[in-house]
């Protein structure tokens, strides 16, 4: 299955914001975090475990690193938008 495009419905819950850790040895964090952070999407085929020099360029672009504010933009952007409210029937 393709996962769906950044900006189309389809991410769910998967897709979050983390701060970036300096690297990761062996699937855990070493030496603390940056300043920075990254849009993790495992819809996408993104993995928390892997170093930014383990996945794929495309995985790299959507990760980051970025400010928190452009990270909060670019998750909203990913996931694209919310559904509209449900209309009810109210009576007259």
């Amino acid at each position: 299955m393709t996962p769906p495009l950044a900006g189309q419905p389809g991410h769910g819950s998967t897709a979050f914001l983390r701060r970036q850790p300096v690297r990761i040895v062996d699937g855990r964090f070493e030496g603390g975090y940056t300043g920075l952070f990254e849009l993790m999407c495992p819809g996408c085929g993104d993995h928390p475990y892997l170093d930014y020099s383990e996945i794929s360029p495309r995985l790299q672009r959507l990760r980051g690193p970025r400010t928190l504010q452009r990270a909060v933009a670019a998750y909203d952007k990913h996931l694209g938008p919310l559904p509209g409210p449900v209309e009810t029937a109210t009576k007259a």
